[in-house]
Order: C-alpha cells, then sequence, then structure tokens
C-alpha cells in the first residue's frame, strides 16, 4: 500500500513538474514557490510516512519558503 501511494505521488509530481515546463508567463517568485511546493510534498511524505495531511502540509511549507526565496 505504502508502495503504490509513493508512486502515485511521486508520478503526480513529476506530471505537475511536466505541466508546468512552460513558465513563459510565470514570475522567478511564482517559479520558485511551485519548485518549493513540489520539494516540500515529497519531503512531507517522507518524513510523515505517506500520511495525506504530512503530504499536504509539506507542501504549503515548501511553496511558502519557495516563495520566499523567490523574492
Amino acid at each position: 500500500m505504502k508502495r503504490i501511494f509513493l508512486v502515485t505521488f511521486a508520478t503526480s509530481v513529476l506530471s505537475l513538474l511536466g505541466g508546468c515546463a512552460t513558465w513563459d508567463h510565470m514570475s522567478p517568485r511564482e517559479k520558485a514557490a511551485v519548485g518549493g511546493a513540489a520539494v516540500g510534498g515529497v519531503v512531507g511524505a517522507a518524513v510523515s510516512e505517506g500520511h495525506l495531511l504530512g503530504t499536504v502540509g509539506g507542501a504549503a511549507i515548501g511553496g511558502l519558503i519557495g516563495d520566499q526565496i523567490g523574492k
């Protein structure tokens, strides 16, 4: 079950980043927020052993950190 979740999550993150491959109309701050959210989601899932709240929380915190770094 855990392996299926991690594979599904990794596929979702990769497709999200693939969809953002054309970053033409995004500012550097928005790009940093998207990257931070992706990394934060992966780290949150790893730390919380795949729990949904940990994954979403990690993505939210990662997006905020990426947004602040992108300033």
